[in-house]
């Protein structure tokens, strides 16, 4: 499918994403007490639909993280390398939901999203879960990732959050109650 024929954020919506992204980068960073300097800032970037490659587009979740490989400039050796997360937002699939979804809203919705998919990065990072899972690690850890994002949005008063956590009280329940968790795997959200 081509890009064009998918729905983008207009100018005004990426600016309320910009700013979901900012306080979950804000929420995230005093959820995991990291100073400025411990932040992960140069090991991942945030980039809806119109800055993604036809690979980063996927139809279903609402974001998905790629791995890359990074490389600090002007080294060449092998130990100069590291991981860099995208996350690449859908917009079309976000813009859908909240279509279908009158009680959602953009900042809210992408507040939830974003802080989701940082809490996956910050858990690569530290070693805490493998990129590279098989798939029932994979089910286990965005149930996990849920119960945190949950954490840390629940106190936070933000207008139209309960309804957000609401739309993702399924990954709430036991593990083995949840359907058709393939789809939700990859995305992380």
């Amino acid at each position: 499918m081509r890009m064009e024929k998918l729905q983008i954020f207009t100018p005004n919506e990426v600016r309320i994403v910009d700013n979901a992204v900012a306080v979950a980068e804000e929420l995230v960073s005093d959820h995991y007490k990291m100073s400025a300097s411990q932040w992960l800032r140069p090991q991942y970037d945030i980039k809806t639909l119109v800055d993604l490659s036809p690979e980063e587009i996927v139809h279903g979740p609402f974001a998905q993280i790629i791995r890359y490989e990074g490389h600090r400039e002007g080294t060449s050796l092998g130990s100069a390398t590291y991981d860099f997360y995208k996350v690449c937002l859908q917009d079309h699939t976000i813009c859908a939901a909240l279509q279908k979804s009158p009680a959602l809203r953009l900042f809210p919705f992408c507040l939830y999203i974003v802080t989701h998919e940082l809490i996956h990065i910050v858990r690569f990072s530290k070693f805490l879960q493998n990129f590279d899972a098989s798939p029932r690690e994979k089910l286990i850890e965005e149930k996990r990732v849920h119960e945190n994002t949950h954490q840390i949005l629940d106190p936070v008063r933000v207008p139209g959050i309960t309804a957000v956590l609401k739309f993702y009280h399924h990954w709430r329940r036991p593990l083995e109650n949840l359907q058709n968790p393939a789809k939700k795997i990859s995305s992380g959200s």
